[in-house]
């Protein structure tokens, strides 16, 4: 297997995509966060001191596809079209999707999952004072498509 991200000597290096052609992409991407059914109660009630723990997540998440490359040593800085991020409420916790699109000449699949790994990260910070059990799981990549 050849690793893309390093050069003949094996030193960490950027991809360069600068022949690729620019192409509409999107990446799905996943993860959730288990919660006490009283912590998903307080979610839905809007009952924690902190706010509106949905509504601050999903910002979070928005913020942290857009700043990917940032935070990623050797992401590229795409243009990002759209990132939307959505949460289901489970018995045992929240599914949190995040969709991610652009035209650009590499793949947007770290941004989504930068998104779902934010989201869960400020849910976390938003409810720790009343519960200890949460657990972040199962972040995983869905789909990435090029149109």
């Amino acid at each position: 297997m050849t690793l893309t991200h390093t050069d003949d000597q094996g030193r960490a290096s950027m991809v360069d995509v600068s022949a690729k052609p620019a192409q509409t992409r999107e990446a799905v991407a996943s993860g959730r966060i288990l919660l006490q059914g009283a912590t998903l109660d307080l979610i839905r009630q809007n009952g924690l001191k902190k706010g509106d723990v949905l509504a601050v997540a999903r910002v979070a998440a928005i913020q942290a596809a857009k700043q990917t490359q940032l935070l990623i040593p050797l992401c590229h800085q795409i243009p990002l079209s759209k990132v939307a991020v959505d949460f289901e409420f489970l018995a045992e916790g929240i599914l949190i999707t995040a969709t991610t699109k652009t035209i650009a000449q590499t793949g947007v699949e770290m941004e989504a999952l930068t998104a779902v790994s934010l989201a869960a990260l400020t849910i976390y910070d938003m409810c720790k004072a009343v519960d200890k059990t949460m657990v972040i799981t199962d972040v995983h990549l869905i789909s990435k498509t090029k149109i």
